[in-house]
C-alpha cells in the first residue's frame, strides 16, 4: 500500500473564531476516518484561506474521504468556497531523510 498525502485548500467568509468553533465538532469524526494517519489543520486568516494536510494509509482511503460526508458538508456550507483537493504520492525515502512524521516502508533508493 502506498501512503497518500491529501492537500485541501478552501476560502471562508466568516470570522476565524466562528470557523474554528464550527470545526471543533468535525475534528473527532475526521480523526475517526478509516485509513487516516493524521491531519494538520491550516489557517491563513489574512487571506481568508484554510485547509489541511492529511496522511492516509492508501489512495483508496483518501479517495473515500474525498467522496464522503465530511467533504460533502464542507461543499454544502455557505461559508466555504473554492475548495480544492489534491492527492500526492509520498516520496518515502526522501521524506525519511528529512524526518517527515510518516510510517516508513520502502526499498532503498539507488
Amino acid at each position: 500500500m502506498s501512503q497518500q498525502i491529501l492537500q485541501v485548500n478552501l476560502r471562508f467568509s466568516i470570522p476565524r473564531a466562528d470557523l474554528e468553533t464550527a470545526w471543533l465538532d468535525a475534528a473527532q469524526p475526521i480523526a475517526d476516518t478509516p485509513g487516516l494517519r493524521w491531519k494538520v489543520w491550516l489557517m491563513n486568516e489574512a487571506e481568508n484561506e484554510a485547509g489541511g494536510i492529511y496522511l492516509f494509509e492508501s489512495k483508496a482511503a483518501a479517495e473515500s474521504y474525498i467522496a464522503g460526508p465530511i467533504v460533502a458538508a464542507l461543499k454544502a456550507s455557505p461559508a466555504i468556497s473554492d475548495i480544492s483537493a489534491k492527492l500526492f504520492d509520498v516520496m518515502a525515502y526522501h521524506s525519511a531523510v528529512t524526518r517527515a512524521p510518516l510510517d516508513y516502508a520502502f526499498e532503498a533508493a539507488g
